[in-house]
């Protein structure tokens, strides 16, 4: 590396990549503006580290904000080398990696900083879909680089020092660093989910090195494998009546488990599994009561998984949506989302219902009508418009006002509906389940349906994009 080697961009730089790896590009630009006195201003590759190098031998594009130099601050010079870096990645079909440490636009370049962030959004999202985006925020993220953090793929937080915000916390009425720090880890993880992990400056580096080696290079690439080690008939016996997180651990090849945005819209958990050697993305329930944002956050990682043809496999356990003014606001939103989601995939989509499935929950979240493939249901399932209680309640209104024996006649037509449309049977006889499985054999199941599904083509209109 040239004269920026030993700053604090280069440094973590290097604790990326594979040792030795990196190879730096645009080392000696530096600020071209003169304005404000900023000829007299040493700019050392004008504030930021740009290059290449590997990550387990694998080709990434990477650069590293530096706040030793103006701040960190993009300007004119600064956005150009990373639109350079972009034009490279897409060339090669490879990830690019964003080191974030920086005070915002450089106020001395005005209207040239703020034309080169432009370029820089319009960059990425030239790269959305075509190569996975990875950011790490380890100071400042604030204004106009914050939209920059939401536009990658996956963005990192460092816990303590890491600052993520379009405004200030004491420029936001009622709220202050001490009160309440909207720039925080915690409030952009848990909070806003524009952040999908925190940790310390050691754990994002082990992250991202993680991250890109389960991922796909490009959208043209093959499917991300490792050589499996794990049974694939092992039985998992210890799934039945556990949460999503320990489904997820069971079924996954030797309990591995990758779950971007793992503390926002719970109960929803979307995470990146191995089956059989290869990376599936899946997305389960932990709990009965969906919110808008767990479906909002499913359908963003349904829509990654088909963008890098990453096959997609669900865990239903769903009774309907939180009744809170939130759901009222953005629910039905957020259900279109994930439905069109999912009907727009063409990657392999297994679905397994493991509980309930009533309702809107039942249709959206990979269900046969929306597009699932296979779909897999456990024996004591249940798939309804509704709780059979609460419907024998609306259908026989009348009848149990009269009925002699109340409870007697209530239980008979509770069952009743249960077996004719509230059950696993009921749906399969239908044919909107393919088979109605053991849980012990749900591993073994899925790898099987993915194998089949391994040469899937499937076409959709010819269209520019969606609109949902």
């Amino acid at each position: 590396m040239s004269h920026s080697n030993d700053s604090t961009a280069a440094k973590r730089i290097r604790e990326v990549l594979d040792k030795d790896s990196f190879v730096e590009l645009g080392a000696y630009v530096t600020a071209r503006s003169t304005d404000f006195n900023l000829a007299d201003r040493d700019t050392p590759a004008d504030g930021v580290v740009t290059g290449y190098g590997t990550i387990e031998e694998k080709l990434v594009f990477i650069y590293s904000q530096d706040p030793a130099v103006l701040g960190g601050s993009v300007g004119e010079m600064h956005a150009k080398k990373i639109a350079n870096l972009y034009d490279q990645a897409l060339k090669m079909g490879a990830p690019v990696i964003g080191l974030i440490d920086c005070s915002g636009l450089r106020l001395q370049e005005a209207s040239d900083a703020l034309n080169a962030v432009g370029e820089l959004y319009r960059c990425q999202a030239v790269a959305n879909g075509v190569v996975p985006q990875i950011q790490a925020v380890f100071g400042a993220c604030g204004g106009s680089m914050a939209v920059s953090a939401a536009i990658a793929d996956f963005t990192f937080i460092e816990t303590e020092k890491g600052k993520l915000f379009i405004h200030s916390p004491n420029a936001v009425a009622g709220s202050t660093e001490q009160d309440l720090d909207t720039a925080s880890a915690a409030f952009q993880t848990e909070q806003s989910g524009a952040a999908d992990f925190a940790g310390t400056e050691e754990e994002i580096y082990e992250g991202i090195r993680a991250l890109v080696s389960i991922l796909p290079a490009n959208n043209e690439d093959d499917l991300s494998y490792t050589e499996c080690t794990d049974s694939l008939n092992r039985l998992v016996p210890e799934i039945e009546g556990a949460g999503a997180a320990e489904l997820l651990k069971a079924v996954s090849d030797d309990g591995f488990v990758c779950e971007p945005n793992s503390a926002y819209g719970l109960p929803v958990v979307t995470a990146f599994i191995r089956l059989n050697g290869c990376t599936v993305g899946a997305v389960a329930n932990a709990d009965p009561e969906a919110s808008w944002k767990g479906l909002a956050k499913a359908a963003k990682f349904v829509n990654f998984c088909d963008a890098f043809n990453i096959p997609v496999v669900t865990f239903v356990n769903t009774s309907g949506m939180k009744k809170t003014e939130c759901t009222e606001l953005y629910g039905a939103k957020a259900s279109a989302a994930l439905a069109c989601a999912y009907a727009n995939a063409t990657v392999p989509k297994v679905t397994v219902i493991t509980g309930e499935a009533y309702g809107t929950m039942y249709s959206v979240f990979g269900s046969k009508a929306v597009g699932a493939d296979v779909v897999y249901a456990w024996p004591q399932a249940k798939i309804a418009l509704m709780e059979a209680g609460n419907a024998v309640k609306v259908m026989y209104a009348e009848e149990l006002e009269t009925a002699e024996n109340r409870g007697e006649f209530y239980q008979e037509k509770v069952a009743a509906y249960t077996e004719l449309q509230g059950s696993a049977l009921g749906a399969a006889k239908r044919g909107y389940v393919d088979d109605i499985i053991e849980p012990q054999v749900t591993r073994k199941r899925i790898i099987a349906a993915l194998e089949m599904l391994f040469t899937k083509r499937e076409d959709r209109p010819v269209k520019k994009h969606g609109t949902v």
